[in-house]
Order: structure tokens, then sequence, then C-alpha cells
């Protein structure tokens, strides 16, 4: 089994090749903008503490992170929606 970086790169790959130039162009600008502005200094590694947050759930309801963590270990994800 391949492991995730690898399938990452195939996806990534398989996308430059049929994605419009001037699509890659947008994206690779925007990309070295990001990395410009310095927050790939500020993003989280593995092990880091993350601070106490309040998210709204699907249901509409807040979920405290503190609430979560008292139960168990904590795994967020993101769903970035459709584009």
């Amino acid at each position: 089994m391949s492991s995730l970086n690898e399938r990452l790169e195939r996806i990534k790959e398989k996308f430059l090749a049929s994605a419009p130039a001037e699509v890659v162009a947008i994206m690779d600008r925007a990309t070295e903008a990001l990395r410009g502005s310095g927050i790939m200094e500020r993003i989280p590694t593995v092990g880091d503490p993350l601070p106490a947050f309040a998210l709204v759930g699907t249901d509409g309801e807040t979920v405290n992170s503190a609430d979560l963590l008292a139960r168990g270990p904590l795994v967020i994800t993101h769903y970035r929606g459709d584009w």
C-alpha cells in the first residue's frame, strides 16, 4: 500500500496533466503568496498542543474542545466544501 504522500502526489500529477495552464498559474501564485506570508512557520506540527476552541457542529450546536477531550482523544478534520 502506498503512503499518503505518494497518493497525494499521484492526485496532484493527474490534476496538473489535465488542468488548464491559467488555473495552474493562479494556484501556483496563491501558494507562493501563502508561503511568502510566513504562514508555514505558524502551522502546528505533530505533537504540538492546540489552544482550546469552540466550533459550531453540524447540528448547529457549539462544541467545545475541552468537553470532547474530557471524553478521550480528539481527532480534528476539516471539510472545505464544494468548489
